[in-house]
């Protein structure tokens, strides 16, 4: 199966409106609710491509209760660790004339050190069943900076490949506990090699400890420095729509083709069409499967060895 951590979950809910306008009053023409925060995204888009999969981190308060709710039954197997703290919400405001989204993400609730010690247990044993793992998205208040070095530490010493999707110091810190593939977008690049470069910062964050760096160019596709090479992954055109979860799918191809162990220019090429396959979806952690297998037969990947 493939494990995929979420520390600081989230109850998203999505607004459509017919133009976001600011100071003005708006009438909702939609609302939908299910869980989220970046790891559960990666877990359900991996569970639609056919993968065993199981989501942990931390649920809690009556945001918890409803989120696990929402996973009861689904294709995820929820092995969420319960927490005294409330579990965040994430607003997603839709404007569906523009096409564009506002997002606001509240902080978390409070870790504290016992339900990290009962956390980092149930996580090593988890690891026992795992093909691999995913550690996705910022970090609640009161877990160390090093949370995810510390994971990363773990899933290495049991053997098995983890991705970290992380930003800010808790990257630069899980970085250089050597995960086998980090997946950075531009900005967080930037802010941790100095470099907005994209070959250069991206083959600077790979001599920090990962073997595989995946940085994010947003529509124009994604750059990889792996042991195999410099690859650039590029959709055939730019695609309009909600962009929300769509480094999440990028994360869930990854992941997906890691195991199954397909060469570099695939899984780049499978993350690539599932990114933008969910910018063509109405939610986070969804992908629109025809404009999927239509992708895939027509994303371009390049290597950029030589050129850079």
């Amino acid at each position: 199966m493939i494990l995929t951590v979420t520390l600081n979950t989230a109850l998203d809910l999505t607004y459509r409106v017919p133009a976001l306008v600011p100071h003005a009053s708006h009438r909702v023409t939609q609302v939908i609710e299910r869980p989220g925060g970046k790891g559960l995204n990666v877990a359900r888009v991996l569970a639609a491509l056919g993968h065993e999969t199981v989501a942990t981190g931390f649920a809690g308060g009556s945001t918890g209760e409803i989120l696990r709710t929402h996973l009861a039954g689904g294709p995820v197997v929820d092995a969420l660790v319960p927490t005294t703290g409330t579990t965040r919400r994430t607003v997603a405001v839709v404007d569906t004339a523009s096409g564009d989204t506002t997002q606001l993400n509240e902080p978390g609730p409070t870790v504290t050190p016992a339900e990290w010690s009962t956390f980092t247990a149930h996580y090593t044993d988890l690891l026992a069943d795992a093909s691999a793992v995913a550690l996705c998205g910022s970090l609640p208040p009161g877990i160390h900076v090093g949370a995810y070095a510390e994971l990363i530490r773990l899933a290495r010493s049991a053997g098995v490949p983890v991705l970290l999707d992380t930003s800010g110091e808790p990257l630069r810190r899980g970085i250089a506990a050597r995960p086998d593939v980090v997946k950075p977008n531009a900005d967080e690049l930037a802010q941790l090699t100095g470099s907005r470069e994209p070959h250069r910062a991206t083959r600077d964050a790979r001599r920090r400890g990962a073997h595989a760096v995946v940085s994010s160019l947003g529509p124009d596709g994604l750059l990889a420095a792996t042991p195999d090479g410099l690859w650039r992954a590029s959709p055939p055109a730019a695609v309009k729509g909600n962009p929300t979860g769509a480094g999440d799918s990028a994360v869930a191809g990854l992941l997906s083709g890691l195991v199954d162990k397909l060469p570099w220019p695939d899984r780049l090429t499978r993350a690539v069409a599932l990114s933008a396959a969910t910018v063509l979806a109405p939610v986070a952690g969804e992908f629109d499967r025809t404009a999927y297998e239509d992708l895939l037969t027509r994303v371009t990947v390049t290597d950029e060895s030589e050129a850079a």
